[in-house]
């Protein structure tokens, strides 16, 4: 039976302070008063949950949640983070089923493929400049890698377990 009192006190905790920290107006905290936040809060709630109460599956969204916050917080405003929304969000995404692998020894293909994926698309212009060398023949290729992808999803659901 697993633990379900972390996931509920840490969102009261962390709700509470957001909202107490709101109605104070002390001025630092201002530009944490946003949605992202919240996200955060709800993420390190799952993370919780996830970690102390041994009830690994909740891993996965814990990252999730806590990695879209974090990545909302910092795009635009650091300049060292990636403005690739969609690549970021599919690298969180990577390290949520790294780290899920972790404790359940299970998705790690799933965290691969979603690392390959985030990486083609947060090094795109890197990549495409590197495969400017083989331009005629990689072009019609690097179109349609979309539909590429769309075959191989076909054929995993399709595939038949032995």
């Amino acid at each position: 039976m697993k633990n379900q009192r972390i996931f509920p006190g840490i969102i009261l905790i962390g709700f509470g302070a957001y909202f107490l920290l709101q109605q104070t107006g002390i001025t630092i905290f201002q530009h944490f008063f946003t949605w992202p936040t919240l996200l955060i809060i709800v993420g390190i709630a799952f993370l919780g949950q996830g970690y102390s109460a041994h009830d690994y599956e909740a891993i996965l969204p814990g990252v999730i949640m806590a990695g879209f916050g974090l990545h909302f917080h910092l795009v635009g405003k650091m300049s060292f983070w990636p403005s690739n929304t969609i690549g970021m969000l599919i690298l969180i995404i990577s390290v949520g089923f790294f780290l899920r692998f972790q404790k359940t020894n299970t998705g790690l293909f799933q965290a691969f493929l979603f690392l390959i994926l985030a990486v083609l698309l947060l090094f795109y212009d890197k990549i495409t400049a590197y495969f400017d060398l083989l331009q005629n023949g990689m072009s019609l290729v690097w179109k349609f890698w979309p539909a590429l992808l769309i075959v191989v999803g076909i054929y995993f659901l399709l595939k038949r377990k032995k």
